[in-house]
């Protein structure tokens, strides 16, 4: 029987992760999606440039050359500062859209420094404005952000509201696009047109409009805008879309993908051809987003090894008096993409040699009792710091397991070895979801499994920084020895 699961509502940005369908990376958004992000960031730009000037004159009585170099040079790099962290994406919430715009400023301020310091003219600003604007500067874009963000999404809520919109098929696929379009897209849905019998009929509250054969007087008196397509795979789709090139209607296909496990999946195209990706590592889906992950990662794990310094040493010592051996134990285990890599713990078991790679269990009597304590207390994972630092390990992410554990369970449990499309962490939504500690059952890794999967299909910095903080609450966990 699996664990309890206490902390089920620790990540509230995931719902349902587990059994839902992971969504696509590229969704159908507004086409003044690129204009609003120029509106966004002008707005900006305006409120940090205005909060500049008015603290200058307020504070010196003038504004020289020297801040309007500063005004300049906030316009010009906050453009690739905020492209970089994705402040403005159309799918952000305001929590959000508020974290990054708070990264994207603060990777602003510190490209300004950084030129202030090179170009000695730091003593040419005055420490209090430049304190007041960093924070006033921040507060003005944050409040144009959230009304601007308010307004836009007002917007395409009342223009997905007026399209008028059926779906062709009857079939598992048919039925859940109907329930998803009703509570997510806000069009409005007239009902289904029918290819052919349906095994199960649809719903008494989802209206039946027609066959196929009756289209174009359904198009006619249901005032049909927008057509999606969701018919089986070994459906003839060709013929349909060329019979729909002559009516005035937007066609949408909805790719049979049912029965696949999708991760990480999107849409794309490759020199004007449509592709789906059904697989693909967030890593290489999200460069700019992976390369912020790589330096969040190891700044944190830097500051980490300086301020556990005195803790590691006095676990180092603790460990070498409780038995012989060495402090450190490594294992082989299976890193991104599959590669072995060499992971670092505090040696928690006398030295012993086993036959086989066996898990931790309920009073092990291979575990010495500081190796108990650090083991209960996740102290025994903190030289994973060092690889971290290393590149082959990040601060979050799905657990490695030791090769002989992969080895036995890939063929006993499905997409097993998919969990390693991203790189391994030291803590992970696994984790915070109670699924910490042994694995003595099928069922367990099972879940485990599930959360590592649902964690890489909605990966994201913010999910990251949630997960960081939620850790030391679940470090204390009953099935945890």
């Amino acid at each position: 029987m699996a664990p309890s699961n206490p902390n089920a509502s620790l990540v509230d940005t995931v719902p349902s992760l587990v059994n839902a369908t992971p969504p696509a990376r590229h969704v159908d958004t507004p086409p003044t999606t690129d204009g609003l992000f120029w509106l966004h960031w002008l707005a900006a730009v305006a409120c940090a440039l205005t909060t500049l000037v008015i603290l200058t004159f307020d504070k010196t009585g003038g504004f020289d050359a020297t801040y309007a170099t500063l005004l300049a040079l906030t316009a010009l790099l906050s453009l690739p500062a905020y492209a970089l962290c994705s402040v403005y994406h159309p799918q952000h919430g305001a929590l959000e859209g508020t974290a990054h715009l708070t990264l994207g400023w603060c990777v602003l301020l510190a490209c300004l420094l950084g030129i202030a310091f090179a170009t000695k003219t730091t003593d040419a600003y005055s420490r209090e404005v430049l304190a007041q604007w960093a924070v006033l500067g921040l507060a003005a874009q944050t409040g144009s952000y959230l009304v601007l963000q308010r307004w836009a999404k007002g917007r395409v809520a009342h223009r997905q509201r007026t399209i008028r919109a059926a779906i062709i098929g009857n079939g598992p696929l048919a039925l859940e696009l109907a329930q998803r379009l009703r509570t997510s897209a806000g069009e409005t849905l007239a009902g289904i047109i029918a290819p052919a019998a349906a095994e199960h009929p649809p719903p008494a509250t989802l209206a039946t409009l027609g066959s196929i054969g009756d289209l174009a007087d359904i198009l006619a008196t249901q005032r049909i805008q927008r057509l999606y397509v969701a018919l089986p795979h070994d459906a003839d789709i060709k013929q349909l879309y060329l019979q729909l090139l002559d009516a005035n209607v937007d066609v949408v296909w909805v790719p049979d993908l049912h029965g696949l496990l999708l991760l990480n999946h999107g849409v794309t195209e490759i020199g004007g051809l449509a592709a789906i990706k059904l697989n693909e590592s967030p890593l290489t889906a999200y460069p700019n987003a992976a390369r912020l992950k790589a330096v969040m990662d190891r700044s944190l794990a830097l500051l980490g090894l300086v301020a556990l310094s005195p803790l590691l040493v006095l676990v180092a010592v603790l460990v070498k008096l409780s038995s012989p051996g060495p402090v450190l134990f490594r294992q082989q285990r299976h890193g991104w993409n599959g590669q072995v890599i060499e992971v670092w713990k505090f040696r928690s078991m006398r030295m012993h040699d086993d036959a086989q790679v066996r898990q931790a269990t309920r009073n092990d009597s291979r575990i010495t009792p500081i190796g108990r304590f650090i083991r209960r207390t996740s102290i025994d994972e903190l030289p994973q710091l060092f690889n971290v630092l290393q590149g082959s390990m990040s601060l979050v992410g799905p657990r490695p397991h030791a090769v002989a554990h992969n080895d036995f369970y890939a063929n006993k449990i499905q997409a097993y070895m998919a969990r390693h499309r991203i790189k391994p962490g030291i803590t992970g939504l696994a984790q915070i979801s109670g699924y910490r500690g042994e694995t003595d059952t099928l069922d367990k890794m099972q879940k485990r499994v599930e959360l590592d999967l649902a964690y890489i299909n909605n990966w994201s910095l913010w999910l990251d920084i949630k997960i960081l903080i939620k850790t030391p609450f679940t470090l204390f966990g009953k099935h945890i020895y």
